[in-house]
Formats: structure tokens, sequence, C-alpha cells
């Protein structure tokens, strides 16, 4: 596919299959303004489409931050109306993140506070640089996570210890994120971004149609009652038994040999 974005507030870079997404506000800790969030939404969405892109690592610019929160700028403006748009617009862009079918994995490799946590936990994995800090600080400012925090952080790490952190807007370093289940790994921070890298590389060797329902299957058994999600689970295991890369994959698992999937 052509090289076609054209983005103010973000770029991206594709390799073998790869889209590196980097939110570029350096100057600003890479806060997610309206703008940045837009962008962030067609990014994804044209991810979506093209056949070249597999997988999609998320980071930010520079040695400081992945994202350091929403723009206090922008917020400071809002009325009610208003922020309940803006709410709504970040929870679409990320539930469409979440509920992709290519995998996503958010390379933290500094400050994630307030939106941009919730960027990082709309991703499926997530890896820190030993640098990395968490938090959602939004209650110091008289709000609370709105997009998607709330929602997000219990189902991972637990209701109490989200509470813990939503209420007291404290933040947290990359070590007790990750004995928390927070995050998946911690590397130093010149490693980040190729761990994210080579995590969904190792992802992409995998038939790409299992890759896909397996993330289907566990967006939608998370968020539903569990004889539902076991019926969906079984109906997608039946679905993939129609695919040449089932077959493929077998065969190549009796031939010891690699297998070579195709995609159908």
């Amino acid at each position: 596919m052509a090289q076609t974005d054209s983005y103010r507030f973000i770029t991206i870079e594709r390799r073998e299959g790869i889209a590196t997404l980097t939110v570029n506000r350096p100057d600003k800790l890479n806060a997610l303004n309206a703008e940045t969030v837009a962008e962030i939404d067609r990014a994804f969405r044209s991810f979506a489409e093209d056949a070249d892109v597999r997988g999609i690592v998320v980071t930010g610019a520079g040695e400081k931050a992945f994202v350091a929160g929403a723009d206090i700028g922008e917020l400071a403006q809002m009325d009610p109306i208003g922020g309940i748009r803006v709410s709504r617009q970040g929870q679409e862009t990320f539930r469409f993140i979440e509920r992709l079918q290519k995998p996503v994995v958010a390379a933290v490799n500094g400050y994630a506070l307030g939106g941009g946590l919730e960027l990082a936990l709309a991703c499926h994995i997530r890896i820190a640089a030993e640098n990395a800090r968490f938090g959602l600080p939004e209650v110091k400012l008289g709000i609370i996570p709105g997009y998607g925090g709330t929602v997000r952080l219990p189902r991972l790490v637990g209701r109490g210890r989200a509470l813990e952190l939503i209420l007291t807007g404290e933040m947290i370093d990359a070590a007790e994120a990750h004995r928390i289940g927070l995050v998946n790994r911690v590397v130093p921070q010149a490693e980040v971004r190729a761990a994210a890298e080579a995590l969904v590389g190792k992802i992409l060797a995998n038939g790409p149609i299992a890759v896909a329902l397996a993330l289907e299957a566990v967006d939608h058994g998370y968020n539903t009652a569990v004889d539902e999600a076991l019926s969906l689970e079984a109906h997608l295991f039946g679905l993939l038994a129609s695919t040449a890369d089932m077959r493929e994959g077998m065969q190549a698992f009796l031939e010891k040999r690699p297998a070579k999937f195709v995609g159908r």
C-alpha cells in the first residue's frame, strides 16, 4: 500500500507487516488533545482496512513520555455537554483499538498518565520501559478518568488495586505495574520499542485468522456471561476448522516443519 499518511500529531512507520504509531507532541509530553485523538482514530481505522498492516505498536516520541495525559488546557474549557462529548470520542477511539482483530502492543517509554494510561489499557498487551510511570491523576483535577480507565483498570488488575490508583491519583513505577499485572514485561528504555515489535512479530508468525478470532473470543468473553462466552468460543473454534490455515498448521506440525499460513 502506498504511503499516504498525513498527520500533525502522530507519525506512522511500517515495516514487515508492523505499523508503529508514535504520538508526537514531545513539547507537551505527548498529551492528547482532541486533534491527536482524532488522528489516532483515523490511523487505526486505516490499519483495520489495510491488509499489509498485520500488527501495531503504539509508543510516544522522546524519552520522557508515552502519553502524559490529556491536554488540560482544552479540558479546562469544558461545559457538561462538552465533557460528555470529549469522553465519548475518546472512549469510541479506544474501544475501536481494543476490538481490532490485529494485535496491538503498547511500548510504554515513559510517563503513561490519565488518557495515556487509558490508551495503553486499550492496547492488547503492554511492555514498559524501566523508567515508565503509570497513574490516573484525574481526581487531583476534580474529574475522573473519562476514556475507559474506570472500566478497564479494574478488569486488568482487580477492583481494590484499581480503586487505590484511581482514588489517590498517585503514580506507580514500572516494577509495581508489572507486579500487579498492569504491564506484561519491563525492559530497558532503549529496548522497549524493539521488544514490542519483536512480540508483535512473534504473534504474526501464527495463523492470522486464528489470532483475529482469539482476540474476538477474549474481548467478547471478558464482557459477557460464561455460558455465552463458551458458546462463542466453540463456534469460532469450529469456524477455524474450515480454514486452509488450520489444515496447514496441523500438517506442518505432523511433518515437523514451519507452517506457511496464507490467511484463509
